[in-house]
């Protein structure tokens, strides 16, 4: 992950980086905002701009201005890594994954009524800091987010100059769109480290259910690793949400998984899915994944002490109809081909305190997960 760090500074050595301190150039860059709701009347919003002709930010630089952006608000909750290492050692770095559920600012600020966060904690200025500033802590090599309404005017530009190559696939009907001056369809959106991982293809995939299409959707790309020449794909989707929704989300995931299986030729490459499925452990979408032939594994379930058990959280909010308290969001790899080396512990009731998700110290109703894997150097025969 410090090779994010490393690779940007590289590029700005050579391309004198003059960012200067306080109200500087990095920070106009920070605050800009491009007229997003052009873009995304356009089909060209499914492709990245080129990032060739922006300049490259160092990580270091960019995390000091959020916090200069965020000097009035509490500081950044600590959370620990969980070292989930076997004794099998990796000649690699390990891969980090992020996934996270941002919280579309069109819906926080407008449909999702939580009633016990404050119209200020939401202010789309400050919050993108927040944003930023987690992702910017852990560093991942691979970043998964569900609900991106802001990709053209801050995630993408910000992200490539930070060495990322980026990916965003808006749902067909967003809700956001019924929201007065919103920014456009929120989506998945999906990055990875151009220093590290070459594309080797991309899919973006529709989820249907029983033959219908939804407004629901899917990434899946696979990405060869510039360390080991081994080849993974990595997959990001969010599934449809609420409350009797349950068959819906089961025959998402009944579409999602074929096509999980053709992309990796039968599970021949190793597969990471991170996700916002909307569902709990319960639920047959979930035994879905838990029981397919792509072999999976949730990694979450690594923190537990029989290594068997979900988080009891990783959402937890109030809204005008109560409070919410569920295991939605999960991280599923290849069991047979990858190990999980470390991952992020979550946030404690302490922590989260009693109004609960999103705040001032935390910018949405998801918690972020975050692991290190590896490759297993021999995989058995079958992943």
């Amino acid at each position: 992950a410090a090779s994010a760090a490393s690779g940007a500074a590289r590029s700005c050595s050579r391309t004198v980086c003059s960012m200067g301190n306080g109200t500087s150039r990095l920070y106009s860059a920070l605050a800009k905002t491009l007229n997003s709701s052009a873009a995304s009347q356009h089909p060209e919003y499914l492709v990245s701009p080129d990032p060739e002709h922006l300049e490259p930010i160092d990580p270091k630089e960019l995390l000091e201005e959020c916090r200069a952006v965020l000097h009035t608000r509490p500081p950044r909750f600590q959370r620990d890594f969980v070292d989930l290492r076997t004794d099998c050692p990796s000649s690699h770095p390990p891969i980090r994954v992020m996934q996270w559920n941002i919280l579309a600012q069109a819906l926080g600020e407008g449909k999702d009524n939580f009633v016990q966060c404050p119209v200020e904690a939401l202010k789309w200025e400050e919050r993108k800091c927040l944003i930023l500033e987690e992702i910017l802590a852990y560093q991942p090599d691979i970043l998964c987010l569900q609900e991106v309404d802001h990709y053209f005017d801050t995630f993408q530009p910000l992200l490539s100059r930070l060495g990322y190559q980026g990916t965003f696939f808006p749902k067909p009907w967003s809700p956001c769109l019924d929201v007065e001056h919103n920014n456009g369809p929120d989506g998945c959106a999906l990055f990875f480290l151009q220093n590290r991982f070459k594309l080797v293809n991309s899919a973006n995939i529709r989820l249907t259910a029983m033959t219908l299409k939804t407004n629901q959707v899917a990434i899946a790309q696979t990405l060869e690793c510039k360390e080991s020449s081994r080849q993974f794909c990595i997959a990001v989707t969010h599934l449809k949400a609420r409350t009797g929704w349950e068959r819906f989300r089961s025959a998402q995931g009944c579409d999602l998984l074929p096509n999980l299986q053709n992309i990796t030729q039968g599970a021949k490459i190793p597969l990471i899915v991170c996700g916002d499925f909307n569902a709990e452990p319960t639920e047959e979408v979930y035994k879905h994944f838990a029981s397919s032939s792509l072999n999976l594994n949730s990694a979450y379930k690594l923190l537990s002490a029989d290594g068997q058990s979900e988080p009891p959280y990783t959402t937890w909010k109030i809204r005008t109809s109560g409070e919410c308290r569920h295991t939605l969001d999960y991280i599923w790899y290849s069991k047979h081909a990858l190990s999980v080396r470390s991952a992020l512990d979550l946030l404690t009731e302490e922590q989260i305190g009693p109004n609960r998700l999103p705040s001032f110290n935390y910018p949405s109703d998801h918690l972020s997960l975050v692991c290190d894997f590896s490759f297993n150097e021999e995989p058995d025969g079958l992943l």
